[in-house]
């Protein structure tokens, strides 16, 4: 499905966005902050992938497999990640085909690329567009 396909039920395909953290609560607090600012209309489909399947801290393959499965929609999936091993974890993931056709770690930090990402896919920007939103997030400067 090309994302200028529908998506049964749900409008036009939308990027999905995985965000990989060495912690559950920061993965799950930044995808529903994302949630809410862009909320007003369609929002593009978000999973956190964070900590370990024992609930420790730490990245799991595994995790990021089953969300990125879950955002899915046939438009792409971009994974942000916070730091160190989510890095290496994603790429290796990448390398080994492990994730769903589209996918792309997308450099970016991780909060604020994070809400770029989500509001610019929420539109039904394509990958790039939405990769590029979240690596302009690097710019923003707060002094």
């Amino acid at each position: 499905m090309t994302a200028a396909q529908q998506h049964p039920g749900s409008g036009p395909a939308l990027v999905g966005i995985v965000l990989v953290s060495h912690s559950a609560p920061v993965a799950e607090a930044v995808a529903e902050l994302a949630r809410q600012l862009a909320a007003g209309g369609p929002v593009a489909p978000v999973a956190a992938a964070g900590g370990t399947a024992l609930g420790g801290l730490g990245t799991s393959s595994e995790r990021i497999i089953e969300a990125a499965r879950e955002v899915d929609r046939g438009a792409g999936v971009a994974l942000l990640v916070d730091l160190g091993s989510s890095v290496l974890t994603v790429k290796a993931l990448l390398m080994e085909d492990e994730l769903p056709a589209g996918s792309a770690l997308v450099d970016a930090p991780f909060v604020e690329g994070a809400v770029a990402a989500v509001v610019t896919a929420s539109t039904g920007a394509p990958l790039e567009a939405v990769a590029a939103a979240a690596a302009e997030a690097y710019t923003y400067r707060k002094a």
